[in-house]
């Protein structure tokens, strides 16, 4: 069945937080003095997303995105992959990581279901990689997207948070990654989520000056994106084996093509990633009544916004790492 909201947007993705935990501690993504993790009783379970997902496939959810937090730290995390790609009507299951348990996980990964890896990465430099998540992991990263790549994942994408005064002298680094490698690069704009309206302004760069400095210094071209739900605007140097994409939650908004739902890793369906309009899933889906989880589903479906409000610095109280990313 087609499932539409109010404005007559399609939705058939649901991307799911499963954990607020993390290996690694990104600056833009919880706050240096870390947030408050909660208790593991109020954490959304593996059998209550079960229930979830099901319900979602029902309404005609095709697609489905695992995030955390970190979801490959999570135990039994394999086990529930196989469980979610046996679902009726579910034909895609994507990951976010940040890659560092990556090159030890990969062909389990792929055994279990995974079609598709999203790997956040915002600089090749050691010493960059270290000061803005915390650790010394820069190499499992990028032995981890070798790995990926040997086992003939596709498409993997890489996530670069656009930030000014940090990463944007390796701009050029990132896209001759796409060059050699059959890699996806995509540059994100900075967002306001859970951090004051300074915090994220004084690291915001809009996509189109990135895109221009990228131009001056290759020749790129429009292009076709490869397979996946998200937003971005794609662009190839020619004979390149990968592609570069922008998202511009910011500066160009693409409510009008939003498709997808967010459910937190406490089980509550947000109804905008940049609102705080959430619905209860966990406690409809404690009944064991797929029914009354379509229920809660459309409910959330009927309050999904039009479009955000962050261009009049409205946000969600929550970070990302709690939202997933």
């Amino acid at each position: 069945m087609a499932l539409n909201d109010n404005y007559g947007r399609k939705i058939d993705y649901i991307r799911v937080s499963l954990l607020d935990r993390c290996n690694l501690r990104c600056s833009y993504c919880m706050p240096s003095s870390g947030v408050e993790l909660m208790e593991h009783n109020k954490m959304i379970t593996y059998e209550e997303l079960i229930i979830i997902l099901r319900a979602s496939a029902k309404l005609g959810i095709k697609s489905v995105r695992l995030t955390g937090g970190e979801p490959l730290i999570k135990k039994g995390f394999l086990p529930f992959v196989k469980t979610v790609s046996k679902i009726p009507g579910i034909e895609d299951i994507a990951l976010t990581t940040n890659g560092t348990l990556l090159s030890e996980m990969a062909k389990d990964l792929k055994d279990s279901g995974i079609n598709r890896l999203n790997i956040s990465l915002d600089t090749l430099q050691k010493e960059k990689f270290k000061k803005i998540t915390g650790f010394d992991k820069l190499s499992e990263t990028l032995a981890g997207i070798d790995k990926a790549i040997d086992l003939g994942f596709e498409p993997i994408k890489l996530n670069v948070v656009l930030l000014k005064n940090y990463n944007l002298e390796e701009i050029g680094d990132f896209v001759k990654l796409t060059i050699d490698k059959p890699l996806h690069v995509r540059f994100i704009e900075m967002m306001p989520l859970g951090q004051v309206t300074d915090n994220w302004k004084a690291s915001y760069i809009s996509w189109e000056d990135v895109l221009a400095d990228v131009k001056n210094k290759f020749n790129i071209c429009k292009t076709k994106g490869p397979q996946g739900k998200g937003p971005a605007s794609y662009y190839h140097v020619p004979s390149a084996k990968g592609t570069l994409g922008f998202i511009s939650a910011v500066s160009n908004h693409f409510c009008d093509e939003c498709n997808r739902l967010r459910v937190t890793s406490d089980g509550k369906l947000k109804t905008c990633l940049f609102s705080d309009g959430e619905v209860d899933l966990k406690a409809a889906a404690n009944t064991n009544d797929v029914d009354k989880v379509i229920e809660a589903l459309k409910n959330g479906i009927k309050q999904k916004p039009r479009g955000h409000d962050i261009d009049r610095d409205t946000t969600t109280h929550r970070f990302m790492s709690q939202i997933g990313g």
